[in-house]
């Protein structure tokens, strides 16, 4: 099955998203290992909530890619309207999903610590994708029905900025704002130690140099055709990647950190997006692409599920094992069934309405 496009979209690098879903599998392991593994440095993954900076500079280098030469025709009410097409349905169900978790775990009474009213209140905003941290039991996340929606929060930002803005620039003027936002991350990355903030309340806002850095960056990546042609097996460079997810966590890290997202990562894009893919590899990647985004939005529920359960009674470690792969079986197995019979056909339906409106149907 091809994946949902709109008229007059570039065909899509198989390689990004290969490397995208990479990505997406490192983050449900990463948060199931926080709790199993709550301190960092002794993560299987370290450094898998990278992960995040890593999907951001990818958004830049596609979004370049697919509009830069566009939308000045498409417009930008119609940029947006795509990309809300694109995002927005996923927003919608993974709230849903972390609703449900939220009001039926059988291991915690959240109903009554946190009554209807709020409860109501923070859905709604989840739906909108408006930070509204405060529900007991979740950790302070700034999304607490479903904390990955952070980061949805901020690329919807990013991509309104890049429709009235950097879509606009010079390559003079792009560079001079890519230099800036990296002297913010570089703060915030000082100022923490490290660069895992934006999910919560207090530091939600450096998720946004996050974000601002990693896209500007993208896109800085694609406008001054930074590709990097190469033979190199594709296989080797999701080792590369998943690679940088493992590598341990150090405290004050926040030197090695910034040297990851401002210099490893774009070189990685560079080199994935300049490599030539096919046969099993080339299926593989197609189909973790695809899967990228659902299983993003899906996967916090049932890993939050398990930390009440992991917490409560404190399994052994065989016994863990098999509730972490049961529950990632759960997890790509309902990713799957979202990818297939919600997301894919919602935004093919969408993308049908949108044509009609275009065309005045």
């Amino acid at each position: 099955m091809e994946t949902v496009r709109f008229p007059g979209s570039k065909p899509h690098y198989e390689t990004l998203d290969g490397m995208r879903g990479l990505a997406a599998i490192c983050i449900v392991f990463f948060h199931f290992f926080e709790y199993t593994f709550p301190d960092y440095k002794k993560s299987p993954l370290g450094h898998g909530y990278l992960a995040v900076d890593f999907f951001f500079a990818l958004s830049g280098f596609v979004i370049g890619y697919a509009y830069d030469e566009r939308i000045k025709t498409i417009g930008t009410g119609r940029f947006l309207l795509q990309r809300l097409i694109r995002l927005h349905p996923m927003v919608v169900f993974g709230g849903v999903l972390g609703f449900a978790a939220y009001i039926f775990n059988p291991l915690m009474d959240n109903i009554a610590l946190a009554g209807w009213g709020k409860i109501i209140l923070s859905f709604v905003a989840t739906l909108l994708l408006l930070p509204m941290p405060g529900l007991p039991n979740t950790a302070g996340n700034v999304f607490p029905l479903n904390p990955p929606s952070w980061s949805l929060s901020t690329e919807y930002l990013a991509n309104i900025f890049y429709a009235f803005v950097l879509c606009r620039l010079s390559k003079k003027l792009l560079l001079f704002v890519f230099l800036c936002f990296g002297g913010w991350l570089i703060y915030v990355a000082y100022a923490r130690g490290w660069l895992i903030e934006g999910w919560e309340g207090n530091h939600y806002f450096d998720g946004w140099a996050r974000t601002a850095f990693s896209f500007t960056a993208g896109l800085v990546l694609f406008r001054f055709k930074l590709v990097i042609r190469n033979r190199i097996n594709m296989a080797v460079l999701l080792l590369l990647l998943a690679g940088v997810f493992a590598s341990p966590h150090a405290d004050n890290d926040w030197i090695r950190e910034s040297v990851i997202v401002i210099v490893v990562f774009p070189l990685l894009i560079s080199l994935a997006a300049g490599a030539v893919v096919g046969g099993w590899i080339k299926r593989f990647c197609v189909f973790i692409g695809r899967l990228s985004y659902p299983l993003y939005m899906v996967h916090y529920a049932v890993v939050a599920l398990f930390g009440f359960y992991y917490n409560q009674y404190k399994p052994s470690g065989a016994e863990v094992s098999v509730w972490v792969a049961g529950a990632s079986i759960i997890i790509f197995g309902l990713t799957y069934v979202v990818m297939r019979f919600y997301d894919e056909p919602v935004r093919r339906y969408l993308v049908r309405k949108w044509v009609n409106i275009r065309q005045g149907g």
